[in-house]
């Protein structure tokens, strides 16, 4: 419930101190009076959009404190935010808002957007006028029958949406693999014709070519390596023109032994000749061999030529090197593998798809028999209000109507209204005048508070484009409504007004005040006089709200009903203060009698007083 609002230089505002109460508060003012403002100012305390434009002209800071009597889920709702209750137990909302930025406070602590809006849905709700457009669009018509539907109902949505998005992505998993499917398929044959050319290549050794390329130069130059290899033999071991080597090495041996018998010394050299010798006979005989063993081998060198000419065109499509092109292979080998043995077939990702739709198709199923039952629920509820608020002959249908499913089902709700007998039901923006959708919003409103009821709830001039009867009706909803909770509600209708618990007045108020005062300048008083010493007044324009007495509710609804002055005088500010005061007829009264009033006041009196007189009768019969 709201306890207080207290706003400073908002609007029109520049100070004002509200004290609300239980039940019905009835605010009522002239058009224009600054009723709006006091909602506007509720609305911004509980994270509605302000403006640097609602600060009070000549003023650079406006603040808005609401303060809410707590509850244990709102003080729950604290403790889980980190944010102390008060002393007295009470949450104050505040909302400070400059010309460069605005900051939102719950008990001195800020908070962001999402804290603001999670607690304002469990204290006000507000119902404007302007929300009569929002009864035509099918998603609103949705959202209020999933709220009233309860937990299990909404609880059963959020499933829906979570299968929604689980079905969507194995839906796109399947597109996805049933497009890329066809490039797939040649992404395979490429990677087999590769695959194939490099198996066929026999790629085992990354030093094939090197060794190849060495083994073609032996065998396109053999007759050379055979004269060279017999020239060599001849040099080493056995030359019939002159001395070989070994003849030469097996003289100096022989010429060493006879030095050895002299000389001891000489021993050492001896062994070195020998091992020359040794060494020198095993190569002339390696060589022979080898040439004895090299021939010419034409077809062996083709072959060789063509293995060198294939592995060189692998190294040009598959790599810069043979182990690069092995390499590569081997590459090919794991991406055919990924492409032919993936892990999820075609055939697989059907099947997980159609039982994800399956299994949010049944859950959507679930979410329509639910949202059938609260159609019915509400119909019942609706209709029943409305034929309290004097719509007795009311037809209201909730359709239901199936469609692919989304991520709040497979439903189109649409609110079917037939507010005059004979005439069918239509979509309801296409059928309601304004006095019929004020109800059928105020309609709306109850059956949802009976579902899940909220502290405070406000009106806005719900009953606007009624009178009479209708006027009553909508008077006895309000005062039925606040029973079990705090209603707010602006009204220009006399019976509704009448009806009220708490009457508050709006009114705006012209007083003279200060210049300096009124700018906010700094300059001395010299500078803002007008040459007698005494300061310039100017004229400024403030909402004032008054709690009203009973007979100062009388001379209102007076007002309100018969369009009279019933008072002897308009609010005159007195001494220059800004905060004149308002003298009612009664305050006037002197110790002479006063003049008679005239009949078409009287009539206004009298009206005021009947209406007075009536809604006391409905509330006590009410309550027996």
């Amino acid at each position: 419930m709201l306890l207080s609002l207290r706003i400073e230089n908002f609007a029109l505002i520049d100070n004002l101190e509200l004290e609300l109460f239980p039940g019905l508060n009835i605010m009522t003012g002239e058009t224009g009076a600054g009723k709006s403002i006091i909602l506007d100012a509720i609305d911004a305390a509980l994270g509605g959009k302000v403006s640097s434009r609602m600060l009070r002209t000549g003023t650079n800071r406006a603040l808005i404190e609401a303060t809410f009597q707590t509850n244990p889920q709102l003080s729950e709702w604290l403790a889980s935010q980190e944010i102390d209750l008060l002393d007295d137990g009470a949450v104050i909302c505040s909302r400070e808002i400059t010309s460069r930025s605005n900051r939102t406070r719950l008990n001195g602590v800020v908070v962001n957007k999402q804290q603001i809006q999670e607690l304002r849905e469990q204290l006000v709700e507000i119902t404007a006028q302007g929300q009569t457009f929002l009864l035509g669009r099918e998603a609103i018509q949705r959202e209020w029958l999933d709220s009233f539907g309860g937990i299990k109902l909404l609880d059963l949505r959020q499933k829906v949406t979570q299968l929604f998005e689980i079905a969507q992505r194995s839906h796109r998993a399947l597109k996805a693999r049933q497009d890329s499917d066809r490039n797939r398929l040649q992404q395979i044959d490429l990677l087999q014709y590769q695959l194939k050319e490099l198996d066929a290549a026999d790629l085992s050794e990354p030093d094939e070519l090197e060794n190849l390329e060495s083994d073609r130069m032996r065998l396109s130059h053999s007759v050379e390596l055979q004269q060279q290899s017999y020239q060599v033999y001849e040099i080493l071991y056995q030359n019939d023109a002159e001395n070989a080597c070994a003849d030469l090495l097996g003289k100096a041996e022989s010429i060493l032994t006879e030095m050895v018998a002299v000389d001891g010394n000489l021993q050492g050299i001896l062994e070195l000749v020998t091992s020359a010798l040794t060494q020198v006979e095993e190569a002339g005989r390696a060589i022979n061999t080898y040439g004895d063993n090299l021939e010419s081998e034409p077809e062996q060198l083709e072959q060789i030529e063509d293995r060198i000419r294939q592995l060189k065109q692998i190294c040009r499509k598959y790599g810069a090197t043979l182990q690069d092109a092995i390499a590569y292979a081997q590459k090919l080998r794991q991406e055919l593998d990924g492409l032919t043995n993936h892990e999820q077939s075609i055939e697989e990702l059907e099947k997980i798809a159609a039982a994800d739709r399956k299994t949010l198709v049944k859950a959507c199923h679930e979410l329509t028999q639910l949202r059938q039952i609260a159609a019915t629920q509400l119909e019942q509820k609706l209709v029943a209000t409305l034929k309290s608020l004097a719509m007795e002959k009311v037809l209201f249908r909730v359709t239901i109507a199936a469609i692919e499913p989304n991520t709040f089902g497979a439903d189109r709700v649409t609110f079917e209204f037939s507010p005059n007998p004979g005439e069918p039901l239509q979509p309801l923006s296409e059928t309601a005048s304004g006095g019929e959708i004020s109800r059928f919003l105020l309609a709306l409103k109850t059956c949802f508070a009976q579902a899940d009821p909220i502290g405070t709830m406000v009106f806005d001039e719900i009953d606007v484009g009624v009178s009479g009867r209708v006027s009553q009706a909508i008077a006895l909803q309000l005062w039925q409504l606040s029973r079990n909770r705090q209603v707010l509600c602006v009204t220009h209708q006399p019976i509704v007004a009448a009806i009220a618990d708490h009457h508050f007045r709006v009114s705006k108020q012209v007083v003279m005040v200060n210049q300096n005062s009124a700018t906010n300048s700094a300059t001395n008083s010299s500078e803002n006089s007008n040459g007698n010493g005494k300061p310039e007044l100017t004229e400024r324009t403030t909402v004032q709200v008054q709690l009203l007495e009973p007979e100062q509710r009388k001379q209102e609804l007076a007002q309100i009903a018969g369009g009279v002055n019933v008072s002897a005088s308009e609010s005159v500010p007195e001494n220059g203060s800004e905060n004149g005061s308002v003298k009612s007829l009664a305050d006037r009264k002197t110790k002479k009698k006063d003049p008679p009033l005239n009949p078409a006041v009287s009539q206004a009196i009298a009206f005021a007083e009947s209406l007075l007189t009536q809604a006391a009768a409905i509330k006590n019969s009410d309550r027996g």
